[in-house]
């Protein structure tokens, strides 16, 4: 009766692990070229649906979410946090009147055109918002020629991340 019982345990303990997993995390098919060449298309990624709950979001994490007025499912950068005030200037872009370097935007001479190309443009001009207001983001896609993002929706709100990426490599 003892290995009965051990055997039902461990069955047990194995369908709460699976279920627990399923609940924090879920796996994400990059679809279109917006985040290329950091995720390519078909790229399969590990989404952590609890972590920026229990952490904050950062600026340039990567996240999964719904687009205002939209189920559609969107994967994209963070360039603006609540309270900053953004705008890009001749590809660069500045936060709270500080240029900031985009470390993933950086690769061989033939592509920094494609990766390039942001535009300038100010927060006020997208947003009617000088500053980003408590529980919206700025985001963005790292191929900026193709990406459908907050230069063309807006501000996310915070309600609608589903999650942080992380690679599964």
């Amino acid at each position: 009766m003892k290995k009965r019982g051990i055997a039902f345990t461990a069955v047990g303990i194995c369908l709460t692990a699976i279920f627990i997993k399923n609940l924090v995390f879920v796996e994400y098919k990059v679809e279109g070229v917006s985040m290329q060449p950091t995720y390519e298309e078909g790229r399969l990624l590990s989404i952590n649906k609890l972590g920026f709950i229990f952490s904050s979001l950062k600026r340039f994490d990567v996240i999964l979410f719904h687009p205002p007025n939209s189920e559609e499912i969107y994967i994209k950068r963070i360039i603006g946090l609540p309270g900053d005030e953004i705008h890009y200037e001749d590809d660069q872009l500045y936060v709270n009147g500080n240029a900031v370097n985009e470390p993933f935007l950086t690769s061989s001479d033939d592509q920094i055109d494609i990766m390039k190309k942001t535009g300038s443009f100010t927060l006020e001009e997208i947003t009617n918002k000088t500053r980003i207001p408590e529980g919206y983001i700025f985001v963005i896609g790292d191929n900026r020629i193709q990406s459908r993002d907050s230069r063309h929706f807006g501000l996310v709100n915070i309600d609608d991340i589903i999650g942080t990426v992380h690679d599964k490599k």
